[in-house]
Order: C-alpha cells, then sequence, then structure tokens
C-alpha cells in the first residue's frame, strides 16, 4: 500500500471496506501468491472439473428436452 503513497486506512476508507478485511486480503496475496483468489479466474482442479460436469448436465439436459419434443412430435404425427 505504501508504494503508491497510501495507508492500508486510506485505501480501505476508499475502497469502502473494513480495514481488516484490507489486511486479511493482504496477508493471503503475500502468502498465497496468484493462488490466493481463484474465482479471479484461477480456478482449482476441482473447481474447474465442477464448472465443466455443470456445463455438460446443462447440455445433456437441453438435448433431453428436445428428444422428449421430437418424440412426442413423431408420435402425433404417425397417428
Amino acid at each position: 500500500m505504501q508504494r503508491e503513497g497510501l495507508s492500508q486506512a486510506e485505501v480501505a476508507r476508499r475502497l469502502d471496506i473494513d480495514p481488516g478485511t484490507l489486511r486479511k486480503w493482504q496477508r493471503r496475496l503475500e502468502s498465497q501468491g496468484e493462488q490466493a483468489f481463484p474465482g479471479k479466474g484461477l480456478q482449482t482442479p476441482l473447481e474447474e472439473e465442477n464448472r465443466r460436469l455443470r456445463e455438460e448436465v446443462r447440455r445433456l439436459t437441453m438435448e433431453r428436452e428436445i428428444l422428449k419434443k421430437a418424440t412426442a412430435f413423431f408420435a402425433k404425427e404417425s397417428k
């Protein structure tokens, strides 16, 4: 914080966050580096797999609904 000439308290005030939250974030960044905040495009392998599986479930659900409608349509047409 000091390299910009602002104190932690001033930065927290400008961001409208609790100074303790800012200190916690800073400690986390210092100890974990780029992995400190994985939700910003850096996902753990488990999170990435979860995202991929959710997308697959969404796609398969949509395909199932399309097949249900097609089945109903062709059943009606064959009568």
